[in-house]
């Protein structure tokens, strides 16, 4: 598999950061690395774009960056802040229909929220799309990327998070199977979710995220899925052990796939 280039495009919690009626340091930052749109990152290896979740702030996340095609979805989950941008990858199917994949319940769920992209016959202008049900542990190929399904819990909800070569990615987690601690053992760079430093019900604290990266050797971790209670990017980060870095929205990496 060839090298992977990461484009951070969404690194904020379900509301997003500046949160509405907030004015609380973070929210009234200037700061552009404290702004965090929903969580979704496109991933670029082995001459394929692949898109990471596609959340309600996909069409201005990607206003951003170069237009081109997006050969496949990966869903992490069917929650609003990861599926509520769906109807707005029809510009992309401009270059031909776009695959998504999701566990069944998302499959599911998304069947009845967006009953219109289903009919045997589709409203002119609809995105044409195709999606197909993953199984964590069953590998996946989208244009020549193999992409390696995980479950994680999302508090009691068992949700994906995927593995691509020497890049792991994982938002929304609390815990995770010891299978997928084994999946993940000794990769390159890892993304995962910190939500605050105090305890959540269903996603992990900062801490947990440093536990969590140490417990499987990444070389480098980066933090996603941060609400504003994570504090100003320029002293949170401070506070990181060495190979932590927090994500910001539009920070682009490259990973060495060997």
């Amino acid at each position: 598999m060839s090298d992977i280039k990461l484009t951070f495009l969404g690194t904020g919690t379900s509301t997003g950061v500046p949160e509405v009626g907030c004015t609380c340091p973070v929210c009234s930052s200037k700061d552009h690395k404290d702004r965090r749109l929903r969580v979704s990152a496109l991933v670029e290896t082995c001459g394929a774009r692949i898109l990471i979740d596609c959340g309600p702030d996909f069409r201005e996340q990607m206003l951003r960056i170069p237009f081109g095609p997006i050969d496949g979805v990966l869903l992490t989950h069917e929650h609003y802040d990861h599926t509520g941008g769906i109807d707005d990858l029809r510009p992309f199917c401009r270059f031909g229909d776009i695959d998504i994949f999701a566990d069944d319940l998302t499959c599911r769920h998304l069947r009845e929220r967006l009953p219109y992209l289903f009919r045997e016959v589709l409203y002119p202008g609809v995105p044409r799309l195709h999606f197909h049900a993953i199984e964590p542990l069953e590998p996946i190929s989208i244009k020549g990327a193999e992409v390696l399904p995980l479950q994680v819990m999302h508090g009691a909800l068992p949700i994906l998070g995927f593995r691509i070569g020497q890049l792991g990615f994982i938002t929304d987690m609390l815990t995770a199977p010891e299978e997928t601690y084994e999946a993940l053992r000794g990769i390159d760079t890892l993304v995962i979710n910190g939500l605050r430093p105090k305890p959540h019900g269903s996603h992990q604290t900062i801490d947990d995220a440093i536990a969590f990266a140490q417990a499987v050797g990444a070389r480098e971790t980066y933090l996603i899925h941060m609400s504003h209670d994570a504090g100003l990017y320029a002293e949170t980060s401070t506070k990181l052990p060495p190979h932590i870095h927090l994500a910001y929205d539009g920070l682009q990496i490259e990973i060495d796939n060997r």
